[in-house]
């Protein structure tokens, strides 16, 4: 099965908080540091962290556990 992603880039603080956040809800999850293409960069650069759902929908910061825990039962 298919696991969220976390778009991130070391030395954000807010997806530090969005992979703790990732992590207290026990799932697996994928993290994708968005510096390693320039594509991502372009796409998320300003909108870190984003997670990213198996089917494409996308909840980007700010949220809180229990927005992040909804968005991701929604798949």
């Amino acid at each position: 099965m298919a696991e969220p992603i976390l778009y991130h880039t070391d030395g954000c603080h807010l997806c530090d908080q969005a992979a703790q956040l990732l992590d207290r809800l026990g799932g697996g999850y994928r993290r994708i540091d968005i510096v390693d293409s320039e594509e991502l960069v372009e796409r998320y650069g300003v909108r870190i962290p984003v997670v990213r759902r198996p089917d494409g929908a996308e909840q980007g910061w700010p949220f809180d556990l229990a927005e992040l825990q909804r968005f991701l039962e929604d798949s």
